[in-house]
């Protein structure tokens, strides 16, 4: 009986009768032949009230679920559906409300909908999530309402749902796609020309009109008295690491997302071309010390094992040693590899500090160094300026603008590789970056 209780509600329309009622009864103080009326029209009121609560209380007559994926792609609309049954004679009106998790901050969702007797609908919204991490759905509330309305139910379904939000699997799919599509160009990968050949040896084979002179094998020639050559393939099973600084230097937000979420999703997308090519991936992850290390491998379910390890990480407010990333790489990576490292500069003086370990990074591999464009001064700058203080901040905005392209100039001046990138543009130029890492034959 509690909880009937509990569920019932009167809506808008109830207190503006009531309201109605009251003033009619003050208006009867003067013109007294109302008053019996006044009292008729409290009869019809509450015999409809009461109509309404026996009907919508009669049974049990709504049945609501809510449907969440299996987990959640960050950054990424993620799609949230809601069914609804009436099981009710008659024609319902209902009001829903979802408990969306914390994370969103989102308190004012409201659907309205009508649903005719012993019929079923549903709808869906999007969420989109900017942090990795269990979200825990409240309830489903349905309040059911009909005829004048002046009563509702309330209907609780699919209290504590929990879903994981995981870096952005969706973005990884979109350019698993887009890399073996035509339309590869209207996402912005660029088709990369070879240069020459690789030098991975497969096999010697008599000579054809047509072959390239150079790859002729004189012993073998002279052994069969042929023209024999070598036949090469594209080199495989390189190993690519990618390695995410998650120092507080990576904390900073963009479009409600952090760097290091950028990374890690492009990270992500990243090792899947890879393993499309049939290289081998692995992963690192540190700030002043390692935290993560998988070590590369070309196995496909590997990339679901680096989506499990991507799912935990996370920036604190320490500063990255880089020297410890030197020694830890030196003993763990033996093989040349391509080191996709995502971290960020903000001072020349802060790449100045770290260039040695760089330098001696890139001498044993091939480092790619991936660090960030600030979105926010690029619109600093382009905005016009209206006086002598909006100016001055053009002004330094443009010195950092150019400080960045110094250190790329720097690190290139130093034989390694770099990518200048805004967050947006991150998975789009990292992907470009190793195709044509691929194509000029650099590992």
């Amino acid at each position: 009986m509690i909880k009937l209780i509990k569920s019932l509600y009167f809506s808008e329309r109830f207190f503006y009768a009531l309201f109605g009622i009251a003033t009619l009864f003050l208006i009867s103080y003067w013109a007294k032949p109302i008053y019996s009326y006044v009292w008729l029209i409290v009869l019809v009121f509450m015999v409809i009230v009461l109509t309404e609560i026996i009907a919508l209380f009669k049974t049990n007559s709504l049945m609501g679920d809510r449907i969440l994926a299996e987990k959640f792609s960050n950054s990424d609309e993620n799609e949230v559906e809601i069914t609804l049954k009436n099981k009710y004679n008659f024609k319902t009106e209902i009001e829903v409300i979802d408990e969306i998790p914390v994370q969103f901050q989102k308190r004012d969702f409201l659907k309205k909908i009508s649903i005719s007797a012993k019929e079923k609908t549903s709808f869906t919204y999007l969420l989109r999530p900017v942090e990795r991490g269990i979200y825990t759905f409240g309830s489903v509330n349905c309040f059911v309402k009909f005829g004048l309305k002046l009563t509702k139910r309330r209907f609780k379904f699919n209290k504590d749902q929990v879903v994981k939000v995981y870096p952005s699997f969706i973005q990884m799919k979109k350019y698993d796609f887009l890399a073996m599509d035509r339309r590869v160009n209207m996402a912005g990968l660029k088709k990369v020309r070879k240069i020459g050949h690789t030098m991975e040896f497969e096999q010697i084979r008599e000579y054809v009109l047509g072959d390239d002179i150079r790859t002729i094998n004189w012993k073998a020639t002279a052994k069969h008295r042929d023209l024999m050559v070598n036949q090469y393939q594209d080199e495989k099973s390189q190993p690519i690491y990618s390695l995410i600084d998650t120092s507080r230097v990576m904390k900073m937000p963009f479009e409600g997302l952090k760097l290091v979420d950028y990374a890690i999703n492009s990270s992500l997308a990243f090792s899947n071309i890879a393993l499309k090519k049939n290289d081998k991936v692995g992963l690192l992850t540190f700030s002043n010390k390692i935290q993560k290390f998988l070590a590369s491998s070309s196995k496909k379910t590997h990339l679901q094992t680096i989506l499990e390890s991507l799912y935990s990480v996370d920036t604190k407010f320490l500063d990255s040693d880089f020297g410890t990333l030197y020694a830890y790489t030196k003993r763990k990576i033996t093989q040349r590899s391509m080191l996709m490292l995502y971290t960020n500069f903000e001072h020349i003086s802060s790449l100045q500090r770290q260039l040695p370990y760089l330098k001696a990074l890139n001498r044993k591999h091939l480092l790619v160094v991936v660090f960030f464009e600030n979105t926010e001064l690029e619109q600093l700058i382009e905005k016009e300026a209206q006086n002598i203080f909006e100016i001055t901040e053009q002004s330094v905005a443009r010195q950092f603008k150019n400080d960045k392209q110094i250190m790329v100039n720097e690190l290139q001046r130093n034989g390694i590789q770099t990518v200048l990138t805004s967050p947006k543009n991150l998975t789009i130029n990292t992907i470009n970056k190793y195709l044509e890492v691929k194509a000029r034959g650099l590992l």
